[in-house]
Formats: C-alpha cells, sequence, structure tokens
C-alpha cells in the first residue's frame, strides 16, 4: 500500500460537468511547480475516467483515481512537465 501523499493544491470541481472539471483540473496543475501534487474532489461520473486519462496523456503521473462515496471521488495528480 502506498504511503499518503499530501496534495499541494486541492481544488474543488463539484457541481461542474464537462468539460469544466478537466479545463480547472488542467489550469490548476499548470500553476504547481514540477513535483507537487494536485488533489481534484468531484460529483460528475465521466470525470473520473476522463481527467485521468487526459493527465497521463499529456505525460503526468496519476498518483490516485477513485471513488470516495456514493456519488463523489477524488484524483491526485503530480506534475511531470
Amino acid at each position: 500500500m502506498c504511503p499518503p501523499v499530501e496534495p499541494d493544491k486541492n481544488l474543488d470541481v463539484r457541481g461542474e460537468v464537462c468539460p469544466f472539471p478537466w479545463v480547472h483540473a488542467e489550469k490548476a496543475l499548470k500553476k504547481l511547480k514540477l513535483g507537487q501534487v494536485l488533489r481534484v474532489v468531484g460529483d460528475h461520473g465521466p470525470a473520473l475516467k476522463n481527467i485521468p486519462r487526459n493527465f497521463s496523456d499529456e505525460g503526468q503521473i496519476v498518483l490516485r483515481a477513485e471513488s470516495t462515496g456514493e456519488v463523489e471521488w477524488e484524483i491526485l495528480v503530480r506534475r511531470e512537465g
């Protein structure tokens, strides 16, 4: 099991629908320094699949992407470039 990761920034996109969770997450990650971690919390189901895929396609490291409740989810991503 991986040790807990403390995010450098938290982003709450609950209530937002695609493409806005991704747009906000991408902008927030670009403001971080290399190696820093962004935590994204949301509740729009398709974004739990789309955001990690988009970050991976950009070469970022997705540390975790999982449901945290009935509809809510959490994504942790490390900025790599």
